[in-house]
């Protein structure tokens, strides 16, 4: 009996022991922002690209029609109840829904690839070291229960052997821990790679559908709650990985053999009250998880909330100083930690209830299963050891159940953490190739004729930007755009490039419908400079390097001296090698537009777009720098669309379109366009001039009046 209350005690810290997270414990919002904050990412820069080739505000427009996997839509009524309730199953602001039964589908896919039979090796080989864990794990009781009646006998008579069986019953008893030990261990070891594995090729594979969304989709995300979900999400497949193969499969198959031997051993009564135990556990466990969903919903979507709201107040840092608004983002992001907060308080409490009521079923089943053991023992049907054993199986049992509760919340909670990351999955990529798409060829002698045929376009159903509109920029002409704001003059450049695929019409290049060649070959002969330049944190050379990848050194400095970088490359401590800062703050707008010229120039590209690209420059720069690409494009034939507000800068086009209300109002050369005056080009040219006059009469004044106060100033002395 000593020995019956020793084993008792040493088993009663694993069923007393707290039955808290497994290791998931989440990072503040401010950690995690401040750690994806400041990390120059192709996410952001890819939206912000986005952001600064669109014109008009994106807020009106309706967002893209998602499709929905089949799969994804079988959901249950009680979580169908649970996405009315909460705005957190939207794809940020988009109704998408992933089954949990879709994403473990995919998941299996990751670990078990039809393509790698190694991999399935090691998968094979870490579940057989887990089916002997647990076996070996089993047999450590019934030693236990050997070695009890083996010392239960008379002590007088044949020592040696006695002490010979019970050594050897230790030693076995030892070897059998330490076995399922290592062998979990080893599984554990083996295992590992397969994880990562799989958290790479879907992480990967998720970041490599980002880049291939349409415009439309990253225009309407926050970057900072995507680049969070993406985070949580690949975290929550290292778990969901974890608790299949190692709890899911060897909790079932520990409990199996557990409920086998009592039933075999000792009869119904116990195994039916095993059973019982573990029915109860079960139910309640997930009834009590499933209403705990909601609030881990509401803390991951405040989470989301929270990360953006800081990461757009750290890179529009000098938008909130400028505005003197630090105490609106600084009250803007505690609200957001305030909802956190709350959801996060309701987490906790609910798993308090959880574990005391998990807790309450154990003991209860514990108290009955002890006491009709020691009914056995009294009656003569049980020995000590049969007692021992029945005690060590049903702590034994504690722990996986335990596991199994710990195990369920915590699955639930990463499977919610991966709903944004599989919701990227379902959301189509609109923008594609068809089947077999040919590379775009180019005429030899004059490449690069664009025409729209009866083309319309809209960023929203209602608003029709470009209606019905038909015009051609002829090969190797330099063609401008000009016309009022919100006309469609940046939407020409999109639809071009692809960014957005027209409503109806179609665009040629040579004479090659534009939905029909390979995106990348499409892509490839095309330069855009935009009116602002999105650079990456990173040198100058690298950020003139990113219009080709493969260019040398003696490329680069070549086009740098054509848009007078070269001085101030010079005049900087590091030279070309200096860090340009998130979004190439550390430079100015003109040295940055000029930067963007050079990135084409390097290019090489037979169709160049213009937007705005010499706004932030000053006259004389901007000359120069007109001058040197003019004379580029005509000894290189290019075809050269410049989009304009600044008619001097585009007076000597061989060809002007005007674009206004989304038509073709008028086209022509300056000259023609002047002729005219009731004309809308002329109007504007009248306009410019006369603001330029007013300018520089008033620059003159300004002169005149400064030479006055330093005469009056030397009179004075």
């Amino acid at each position: 009996m000593l020995l019956l209350r020793c084993s008792i005690k040493q088993a009663w810290p694993l069923f007393s022991k707290s039955n808290t997270s497994l290791a998931r414990r989440s990072a503040s919002p401010l950690a995690n922002t401040l750690r994806l904050g400041y990390r120059p990412t192709p996410i952001r820069t890819f939206t912000k690209t986005a952001q600064l080739l669109h014109g008009p505000s994106d807020a009106n427009r309706t967002p893209a029609k998602i499709n929905i996997p089949k799969e994804a839509a079988a959901t249950t009524a009680q979580s169908q109840k649970a996405k009315s309730d909460s705005s957190s199953y939207s794809l940020f602001g988009r109704k998408v829904s992933t089954s949990e039964l879709f994403m473990m589908r995919s998941l299996f896919k990751t670990i078990w690839p039809k393509d790698n039979p190694r991999f399935k090796i090691r998968v094979l080989i870490a579940v057989s070291l887990l089916i002997g864990s647990k076996l070996l794990n089993v047999e450590v009781p019934f030693l236990f229960k050997q070695i009890i009646d083996q010392m239960n006998v008379n002590w007088t008579q044949e020592v040696g052997v006695l002490s010979t069986v019970i050594g050897s019953l230790i030693l076995a008893y030892g070897g059998a821990r330490f076995g399922a030990v290592l062998f979990g261990e080893l599984r554990n070891a083996i295992f590992a790679s397969v994880a990562q594995t799989a958290i790479k090729r879907v992480a990967s594979n998720t970041f490599n559908r980002l880049l291939n969304m349409d415009l439309q989709f990253h225009l309407s995300q926050q970057t900072g709650g995507l680049t969070r979900a993406i985070d949580r999400g690949t975290k929550g497949i290292s778990y969901v990985l974890t608790a299949m193969v190692f709890h899911i499969i060897p909790i079932t198959f520990e409990i199996s053999i557990v409920c086998g031997i009592l039933s075999y051993n000792y009869g119904l009564p116990f195994a039916a009250m095993t059973f019982c135990t573990m029915l109860a556990y079960s139910i309640f466990t997930i009834k009590t998880t499933a209403w705990r969903t909601k609030f881990r919903r509401q803390a991951n979507n405040a989470d989301n909330q929270a990360a953006s709201v800081a990461l757009d107040s750290l890179i529009n840092y000098e938008s909130v100083k400028i505005f003197n608004n630090e105490a609106f983002q600084s009250s803007k992001y505690n609200n957001a930690l305030t909802k956190y907060q709350n959801a996060s308080v309701k987490v906790a409490t609910s798993l308090a209830y959880l574990n005391a009521g998990q807790n309450f079923i154990f003991t209860s089943a514990l108290t009955a299963m002890m006491y009709m053991g020691c009914q056995g023992v009294v009656s003569g049907g049980l020995t000590v050891g049969d007692l021992v054993l029945i005690n060590q199986l049903v702590f034994q049992l504690s722990v996986p159940l335990n596991f199994l509760g710990s195990v369920y919340r915590e699955l639930k909670q990463s499977l919610l953490d991966m709903e944004n990351l599989f919701q990227l999955q379902s959301v189509p990529i609109k923008i594609t190739d068809v089947e077999g798409a040919p590379q775009l060829q180019l005429n030899a002698s004059t490449p690069g004729e664009i025409k729209f045929e009866n083309v319309t376009f809209g960023y929203h159903p209602d608003r029709p930007i470009l209606k019905n509109v038909s015009f051609t920029i002829p090969a190797g002409q330099k063609v401008a755009v000009v016309g009022p704001s919100g006309s469609g003059k940046s939407t020409i450049l999109r639809l071009v490039f692809r960014f957005y695929d027209v409503d109806s019409g179609r665009i040629l290049i040579d004479g090659q419908d534009i939905t029909k060649v390979s995106l990348e070959s499409l892509r490839k002969k095309i330069g855009v400079v935009p009116q602002e330049t999105p650079l990456f944190n990173d040198t100058i050379i690298e950020n003139i390097r990113y219009g080709d990848l493969n260019s040398t050194d003696e490329q680069i400095h070549q086009v740098v001296s054509l848009v007078q970088l070269d001085n101030l490359i010079k005049d900087l401590p590091d030279g070309e090698n200096t860090i340009v800062g998130e979004r190439g703050m550390m430079i100015s707008g003109g040295e940055k537009q000029r930067l963007a010229i050079a990135r084409l120039l390097l290019k090489n590209a037979p169709i160049t777009f213009f937007d705005e690209a010499t706004s932030a420059l000053d006259t004389h720069t901007e000359q120069a720098l007109l001058k040197t690409i003019r004379t580029i494009f005509k000894r290189d034939n290019r075809t050269n669309v410049s989009i304009a507000h600044r008619l001097r800068t585009i007076a000597d086009a061989d060809k002007i379109i005007v674009l206004n209300k989304g038509h073709i109002q008028e086209q022509g050369s300056h000259a023609q366009l002047l002729s005219d005056p009731e004309s809308l080009y002329a109007q504007l040219w009248n306009i410019q001039e006369n603001l330029d006059v007013e300018e520089q009469l008033r620059l003159e004044e300004e002169e005149r009046l400064r030479k006055e106060e330093q005469q009056l100033g030397q009179r004075d002395k």
